[in-house]
């Protein structure tokens, strides 16, 4: 038996660079009772992989034709040498027309909004998904509604099921935090690092025993602030991040859009941080007990900190309560794929 994962075209399913899809799969596909059947198919120029069980789909590029069609073909003949009896397509609505053609055995993940995704904005594509799909795959509650706007969630409701992203719960001594605000991501206004920046160094220069932390870049957009107790690392690998969270006492994630789920907040709640958040998207499933920002502004957003800096017992309980209430554990979210994974099997 072969369950066949499909990543996004160009995915970098590596150490180097890797996306939200990527980092989900290597912490649950080894806890999959399915491991040994599993097979990730996926494009990078990286040579380190996250995972072993994983086959990039070599083609030849054409500057006049799309890479994505030739990606998919590629991946339509592994098919013809060894059917999938499962094919788990991620993040790639417009993926599933040509693989139904080959297998009708199809889950499609969304990690982001189905209303901004090719063959999803509309309420045809999203009724032709639902029928040439056996489950839809949702990282937040929030994507959920946004796939049912306008069609009638009864109907399908055994087609639809929820599965955030995940991560591993951290071991955390509260008392080596230090006195640290952190920010991850990129460095963009979407994210809202320019926000961010402003509020810490107003933060910084009131709190002369205080750290700011920004782990990201942003190659298209340059937002630079400059403070001696802030320090911009750049892109780091997710252990490096993870070490960061451990320390850090504050992690705020201020985005302006509406995040399908937020990584970065799901990350810091495992680490024990004071998360505040922006009350956008999916933020609030990543992070249920954090701070919400309702109204986001550079003072909404300075008064949240130093609302946590002024008060070391609210600190520490808030760091506690998150810590506590964090769920979203890799074992949980690969018992939930595991599950699905059966029933169809079975059938």
């Amino acid at each position: 038996m072969k369950i066949s994962i499909l990543l996004p075209y160009k995915e970098n399913f590596s150490p180097i660079y890797p996306g939200a899809v990527s980092l989900f799969l290597k912490d649950t596909i080894p806890l999959s009772k399915f491991r040994n059947n599993i097979l990730v198919y996926g494009n990078t120029d990286y040579k380190t992989r996250l995972l072993k069980n994983y086959k990039n789909l070599e083609f030849k590029k054409f500057f006049f034709k799309s890479s994505s069609k030739s990606y998919i073909k590629k991946f339509v003949e592994e098919e013809n040498i060894t059917r999938s009896k499962l094919i788990e397509i991620h993040n790639r609505p417009n993926y599933v027309n040509t693989i139904y053609k080959k297998n009708k055995n199809i889950v499609l993940y969304f990690h982001n909004d189905p209303l901004k995704m090719k063959h999803s904005t509309s309420i045809n594509d999203r009724i032709n998904l639902l029928k040439k799909t056996l489950m839809l795959i949702f990282n937040s509650r929030w994507t959920l509604n946004q796939f049912t706007k306008g069609l009638n969630k009864k109907i399908f409701k055994n087609k639809l099921n929820i599965i955030h992203q995940s991560t591993n719960k951290k071991k955390i001594n509260f008392k080596r935090k230090k006195k640290i605000i952190i920010f991850v991501g990129r460095l963009n206004k979407s994210k809202g690092y320019d926000l961010f920046g402003k509020a810490v160094i107003n933060i910084l220069n009131r709190f002369p025993d205080w750290k700011a932390i920004a782990i990201g870049d942003e190659p298209r957009e340059k937002i630079i602030f400059n403070h001696k107790r802030l320090k911009t690392l750049g892109f780091k690998n997710n252990n490096i991040v993870t070490n960061w969270f451990k320390k850090s006492d504050i992690s705020v994630v201020c985005s302006r859009i509406d995040e399908p789920f937020g990584r970065t907040a799901l990350e810091a709640s495992s680490a024990g941080c004071a998360v505040i958040i922006s009350n956008k998207g999916g933020l609030p499933e990543a992070s249920s007990s954090a701070i919400k920002i309702k109204k986001l502004s550079i003072r909404n957003l300075q008064k949240k900190i130093e609302k946590v800096i002024n008060n070391e017992k609210y600190k520490k309980n808030l760091q506690k309560k998150i810590y506590k209430n964090f769920k979203l554990t890799n074992e949980l979210a690969a018992k939930k794929i595991d599950e699905y994974r059966i029933k169809i099997i079975k059938t």
